[in-house]
């Protein structure tokens, strides 16, 4: 029993850990339970510090209730004094004070560690559906204390918009605005570039001063949610292995994409709707 329970213990303490701080969603097709699954299928243990509660389904959010800033912290040093975690990825932070809250529990950590953990930021402004999930005092604080401690940021095109104050419409505008935003926070950037009209999605990494492209056919027909957070989950799986940050995202582009095409598709029922989601 002694060896045994030895071996075991040997196996589990070789599976990479990562956490996600992020929002939970009642659907299960993004926040923490897209985070868990992705983690899961690409081998990696994950933990998870909840900011808010959100009730929605494909295609509409009917409300979110935040957390306490106080439970954030906890749960994030509760888990950082406990876990050997590789990797630390956000996503939905609900409001100024947790966003301010996480920035100054990740600080910590890194202290805990001596040297910081990579971290990747998905700047969850606005859902798929187009509902609006942060007010604008909370993006100015992700720009003021949460992004300089970032290892990449993973904006959309219309979350690049918002922190740019510009267009884009098209790949020239996404290399001009990819290049800002490297300025701008000093850290990598992932504009993802998927909701570009053309046959291909197609991301860019800025990275160092290099701009590496990401393309794979664009799938049609399917109303994805939670694709941003799979991505961005999938990616930080790969930093948790160590995997180098070019690599990563190659290997989460895959892994979105794959996904995307072997989505589910929910039979309608007389309750109610539910539009198609990924299949992982």
């Amino acid at each position: 029993m002694g060896k045994q329970g030895s071996r075991r213990s040997q196996s589990v303490a070789t599976v990479p850990v990562a956490l996600s701080v992020a929002g939970s969603d009642s659907s299960a097709g993004a926040g923490i339970q897209a985070d868990l699954k992705t983690f899961s299928a690409l081998g990696i243990y994950g933990l998870t510090a909840v900011t808010c509660t959100v009730a929605e389904i494909p295609g509409k959010v009917s409300q979110i209730e935040p957390a306490s800033a106080r439970i954030v912290r906890e749960q994030i040093e509760v888990l950082a004094k406990n876990f050997p975690i590789t990797a630390i990825k956000t996503g939905l932070l609900c409001s100024a004070e947790i966003v301010s809250a996480v920035a100054k529990s990740l600080r910590g950590i890194d202290k805990i560690c001596g040297s910081p953990i990579p971290l990747v930021i998905d700047p969850v402004f606005v859902a798929t559906s187009g509902d609006p999930l942060l007010e604008p005092a909370a993006i100015e604080t992700y720009e003021k204390e949460l992004f300089a401690l970032a290892t990449l940021i993973t904006p959309n095109l219309g979350e690049a918009q918002r922190l740019l104050g510009t267009r884009i419409r098209d790949r020239r505008s996404m290399h001009r605005a990819g290049k800002k935003l490297e300025k701008r926070f000093g850290t990598a950037i992932l504009l993802k570039g998927g909701h570009l009209a053309g046959s291909r999605a197609v991301d860019l990494l800025f990275a160092n001063g290099k701009v590496i492209e990401f393309s794979a056919p664009f799938v049609r027909g399917i109303a994805t949610h939670g694709t941003g957070c799979t991505y961005s989950a999938a990616i930080t799986a790969g930093l948790a292995k160590g995997l180098s940050l070019e690599d990563a995202v190659r290997q989460a582009k895959k892994f979105v994409t794959d996904a995307i095409t072997r989505h589910f598709r929910w039979t309608p029922r007389s309750c109610g709707t539910v539009q198609a989601l990924r299949h992982w």
